[in-house]
């Protein structure tokens, strides 16, 4: 017959064995203190000075003393001397002094692995509810790259839902980032947490922004917002073809160009001028003239501005019969918004020759909207 259990060494009575009140009673001791077995220390290479029955410790590598080659066994205190008992593996100790289980693996004590999935809810420095499953009380929280990066992904069913990062004050609302209500991203904005300003909305199909941090029309000059490139001017629309839309100006903000009536220029404003140098044709001896289509038309029913500068040295070779001084400046007949006819008359006394001419440099200015 055995004289040990297999599990716990623990003492058998044997047949006919006297005194077998103490075999019984170093079985209950070894059983109390493997049952439950809570240990104070498993790092104190020496025993206690006064230990107290009951009293049970794991004994580290390099013990001294009545301890001293009893390596990782549990030394329990009788009350008159010190038991040692060898653990197997898979046994559990409760450790008072780092408040941790601790198993023995055949080779050393360690702590007990604990499953870490489909875990109800963790709390860091406070307390995890149902809805916050995931607290953490703290001056910082770091997520660092594993390999290359570090991505931290925000997942919502469908686009309906609220995938978000929200910012409080006194668990207030004040800011708030993500697809909240469908997938276009937003930076929302809040004073008191409950009336919220879209600042940038950002159309998930054209990436193109809007809210209240852009501007809302072209008349929009309200300090503070984005200006949008179709409603603001920079380097790329400075030059350009200008165009408006009831009055307001949606083009570039100047536009010039030439066809073989002349020169022209626009203005976003609505300004427009023309310039052209015209030969006008003999008559009469009282008349030379000139019709003129101007190179862009002006608005319709508009009468521009037109003059004209007549060079005295041109006036000599073309019209030698006359001189400056016996001819009109420019007058005009027929204005209108398309073309326009130029008169120069001679005065009195002064008359032009058949096939003069006279050379001016015109100038038209009015509105093209």
């Amino acid at each position: 017959m055995s004289e040990q259990t297999p599990a716990l060494s623990l003492p058998l009575i044997q047949p006919s064995q006297a005194q077998k009140h103490v075999t019984h009673n170093e079985a209950l001791m070894r059983l109390d203190a493997l049952v439950q077995a809570v240990v104070l220390t498993r790092d104190s290479t020496s025993p206690p000075a006064d230990p107290v029955a009951g009293e049970c410790h794991i004994v580290p590598s390099a013990a001294v003393g009545t301890w001293s080659g009893q390596d990782h066994a549990l030394a329990y205190f009788d009350g008159t001397a010190w038991q040692f008992l060898t653990a197997r593996p898979g046994w559990r100790v409760y450790v008072l002094s780092d408040l941790q289980t601790v198993i023995w693996d055949g080779t050393a004590w360690a702590g007990e692995a604990t499953s870490l999935q489909n875990l109800s809810g963790v709390g860091i420095g406070t307390n995890s509810d149902s809805t916050n499953r995931l607290a953490v009380a703290a001056e910082a929280s770091l997520l660092s790259h594993a390999g290359a990066g570090h991505q931290l992904k925000i997942n919502k069913s469908v686009a309906t839902d609220t995938a978000s990062l929200l910012f409080q004050t006194g668990w207030s609302g004040r800011a708030e980032m993500g697809t909240a209500g469908d997938d276009a991203f937003a930076i929302k904005v809040s004073a008191d947490g409950a009336v919220w300003n879209t600042a940038l909305s950002f159309d998930p199909a054209s990436g193109f922004a809007s809210g209240e941090a852009v501007q809302s029309g072209p008349a929009d000059v309200t300090p503070g917002r984005l200006m949008r490139t179709d409603y603001g001017y920079g380097p790329g629309n400075v030059l350009g073809v200008v165009s408006e839309n009831a009055g307001i100006p949606t083009g570039a903000v100047i536009e010039r160009g030439s066809t073989a009536n002349g020169d022209y220029i626009r203005f976003a404003d609505g300004t427009q001028m023309c310039q052209f140098n015209a030969t006008l044709a003999y008559i009469s001896a009282g008349l030379c003239s000139a019709a003129w289509s101007y190179p862009m038309i002006f608005a319709s029913g508009s009468m521009p501005n037109v003059q004209g500068t007549l060079d005295s040295d041109s006036l000599a070779l073309t019209a030698p019969s006359v001189t400056v001084a016996g001819v009109t400046g420019l007058t005009v007949s027929g204005l209108g918004s398309t073309n326009v006819t130029l008169n120069v008359n001679t005065l009195a006394g002064a008359s032009f020759g058949s096939g003069e001419s006279v050379d001016l440099r015109v100038l038209a200015i009015g509105r093209w909207f």
